[in-house]
């Protein structure tokens, strides 16, 4: 039967006063207590004649919906138009057709806040079931109902699916900080929640619905056969893991060619964004070029099995101030074939020049969630499997997949509790690198037990676990209750252990443990060879941000590495002073047979030693590691004198640092020629020294002569020749400060005089 598309108008922000034209019979009787599924299926067409709201008469639009106060669908950004055309689809389960559909229109703002361009609703009672509808959408802003703000266009199709699953899987591969709520229904299949407790964290672009999910584009049995279940899900027989990732992409940035000038001087300092759903990479700053060169590798995980579109865009960075917009360009992967490297030369739009990329779609690595019940290296067969895939003699299979991770979130006890109820809500979320997976919820319990297994596939085996607790929160986002981070190479094998939870910045305890079991089996020569590449890249998060707790922890680690180098040096000059006369005549006569006999094995022979001492020292008890252990609570005021003093230190360093460098510059640069005539010379006598004279028999004659100075002249006073010498070169600032000024002839006194006389 065909079925015609009506119109339906809404130009109101109040659920009383929406008005609606639409022909044949609405469900607006329907009983609202029905406890039946809807399924309202939402197409994003374009908007028309949008509100201006950057500088160059041009916005950055976005489309958010909501339904209950929370985000349901997060539309793409379209750069600079005023009429975007997003053709975006969303499908969202509801269990009642109380609440309105909010639609809410911004502008994206890079690094700042985005502004408001206008909202409108939808009332979901006014829909006509199963029947396809155009809807206009006349977008208000409540402050100022009289400005017009232009329209969206929607599709809509609201289902009736009763008896349909409220029981979902989830899978999280977002950044927390930014928002616990988000979550991409793309990365759905783990283990089970009630679907009233998703309805708190559904957010972004594509995601959950408020009650459920579903997505017409999404394959995955579960969604289609999910049945009402109390517990978790049990993985069929025939698949005992769902992959949650199908693919990996690869994509190296290899360089930009004839890209936009942006800055005054002519040039940019361009860096370039990938997007592919809610994975993102930021590439770093080449400053001052147009055809900068990058040489950087970002690997995004692929769920759809059709492919997916990367969004890239191209910036000029701009300290102080907004960056600007070089072009952007897309990659479509459904057009890309698999296992093969394609090399792209991408033209830029709105914009001009090239980015040239290199993108490689792999296949799934070994990902899942399962219960307790059912895991892979109980399987005695699946065991034998892995064991046999990171065999040694399988070195040079697939370097990338180094080994095989298997966790065990079994329980957590005495958790904080973070409901006035005296409980919590708590789901725990297990994180590596950038794979993120979670467990359900378990309501009103401080002791919650989940017994569930994640596997995950190890690229890095310096890569560190993280496990957090959260407290699900219907109102707001989540609750940080504790967190643990296990380096992967200090995990031991098949052993349940207690972890005591930590806080956000891991330094100190918070309430509660968590009992674990973990293991790892890894090829030993693929981790070694996977250590000398660069590590993967994290997804952006939110951008750092001035912090003064910060600023002085990181002063106090390098105080403390340069006091090790200091106190180095001071060793080494106390021999030179015969502080300890027994002290310093073995390092004398030391120093005399390394020099005589030096060959450049000795290099890595000494630190080979000192590696082994070190071992020895460790492992006979002898530890002398420093630990950062200073959890000393400090007063405000104690506080403020610190930061004051890390300011002035750093100011001070910076200072000393700039000068060494203007004084060795200026010394080239003729600014004391005096200075340079004596630079001169001294590189002619050392120029002759070192073609005449072997640099061993130098080196012999420094040594003598530092250890002994001291017998010689017991009362002389150190000094360093170099460093006295550029004491003498003004630095910059210096030479400011000696420039003369060429003074005014209006103030010329001879000029005066005969002023007066006149």
């Amino acid at each position: 039967e065909h079925k015609t598309c009506k119109a339906v108008s809404v130009c109101s922000l109040e659920p009383g006063s929406i008005k609606i034209s639409t022909a044949g019979t609405s469900n607006a009787e329907v009983p609202l207590a029905d406890p039946g599924m809807y399924q309202l299926d939402i197409t994003l067409r374009r908007g028309q004649s949008l509100a201006a709201r950057d500088r160059g008469g041009t916005s950055d639009p976005y489309v958010k919906f909501k339904i209950g106060g929370k985000e349901v669908f997060r539309s793409k950004i379209i750069h600079k138009n005023l009429n975007p055309v997003w053709e975006e689809k969303a499908c969202i389960l509801v269990d009642h057709l109380r609440e309105p559909l909010y639609i809410k229109v911004f502008d994206y703002d890079f690094g700042l806040q985005d502004d408001f361009m206008g909202s409108a609703f939808l009332d979901l009672t006014q829909l006509e079931l199963n029947r396809p509808t155009d809807v206009t959408l006349t977008l208000k802003d409540p402050h100022y109902p009289d400005h017009d703000l232009g329209i969206i266009l929607l599709s809509v199709i609201l289902t009736p699916k009763e008896g349909e699953s409220r029981d979902v899987t989830m899978l999280m591969r977002k950044s927390w900080k930014r928002s616990s709520k988000e979550l991409s229904e793309n990365e759905v299949v783990g283990s089970y929640f009630s679907v009233k407790s998703l309805f708190w964290r559904t957010c972004g672009r594509p995601a959950l619905p408020v009650l459920g999910f579903c997505k017409a584009e999404l394959q995955s049995p579960y969604c289609k056969n999910a049945q009402f279940q109390t517990q978790s899900l049990r993985l069929s027989d025939l698949h005992r893991k769902s992959h949650l990732w199908r693919g990996i992409v690869s994509i190296t940035l290899i360089e930009g060619r004839d890209l936009k000038a942006m800055d005054s001087n002519g040039l940019s300092d361009p860096y370039v964004k990938f997007r592919l759903g809610h994975q993102k990479y930021k590439s770093k700053i080449m400053p001052k070029t147009l055809n900068p060169q990058w040489r950087e590798q970002f690997d995004f995980h692929l769920y759809e099995e059709r492919g997916g579109i990367i969004d890239i865009t191209a910036w000029d960075k701009d300290a102080g101030k907004r960056d600007d917009f070089i072009g952007r360009c897309q990659v479509d992967l459904s057009a890309l074939s698999r296992e093969q490297t394609h090399k792209l030369e991408l033209q830029l739009e709105e914009g001009e020049g090239h980015l040239v990329l290199l993108v490689t779609l792999t296949a799934s690595a070994t990902v899942s969630i399962s219960d307790l019940s059912v895991n892979s290296l109980e399987d005695r067969k699946e065991r034998e499997e892995i064991l046999k895939r990171y065999s040694p003699l399988r070195i040079f299979h697939n370097l990338k997949d180094v080994g095989f991770l298997q966790v065990k979130v079994i329980r957590a006890e005495g958790l904080m509790a973070a409901d006035v109820t005296g409980k919590s809500d708590p789901f725990c979320v297990v994180e590596l690198n950038n794979d993120r997976l979670l467990t359900h919820t378990v309501y009103k319990n401080l002791n919650p037990e989940w017994n569930k297994v994640f596997t995950f596939n190890i690229k890095d085996i310096h890569s560190v676990l993280e496990v957090t607790v959260y407290d699900e929160d219907r109102d707001r986002s989540a609750d940080f209750l504790g967190k643990v981070a296990i380096p992967l190479l200090s995990i031991q094998n098949g052993e349940q252990k207690a972890y005591v939870l930590k806080n956000k910045q891991l330094t100190g305890p918070t309430k509660g443990v968590i009992y674990l079991e973990i293991d790892v089996i890894f090829n030993a020569v693929k981790a070694s060879l996977r250590t000398l590449i660069p590590k993967e890249q994290k997804y952006i998060e939110e951008e750092n941000r001035l912090s003064k707790q910060l600023l002085l922890r990181n002063f106090i680690r390098m105080k403390r590495c340069v006091m090790v180098l200091v106190n180095a040096a001071y060793y080494v000059n106390s021999c030179f002073d015969w502080d300890s006369p027994p002290r310093s005549l073995a390092a004398f006569v030391l120093f005399l047979f390394v020099v005589w006999n030096f060959e450049l094995y000795m290099i890595p022979l000494v630190l080979l030693l000192l590696l082994t001492w070190n071992y020895f020292l460790i492992i006979s008890g002898k530890d002398n590691r420093q630990r950062d252990t200073d959890s000393e609570k400090k007063g405000f005021i104690n506080k403020i004198y610190a930061i004051q003093e890390v300011c002035v230190s750093v100011q001070n360093i910076l200072d000393e640092v700039a000068s060494f460098g203007e004084r060795i510059k200026n010394t080239f640069n003729w600014t004391v020629p005096f200075l340079s005539w004596l630079a001169i010379v001294a590189l002619c006598v050392f120029t002759v020294i070192l073609y005449c004279i072997p640099l061993r028999y130098i080196v012999l004659v420094w040594g003598i002569n530092k250890f002994t100075k001291k017998l010689r002249s017991p009362y002389a006073i150190d000094n360093n020749e170099l460093l006295d010498f550029l004491s003498r070169v003004p630095s910059d600032v210096q030479v400011v400060q000696y420039q003369e000024l060429k003074p005014d002839p209006s103030h010329s006194p001879y000029k005066r005089k005969k002023n007066n006389l006149g």
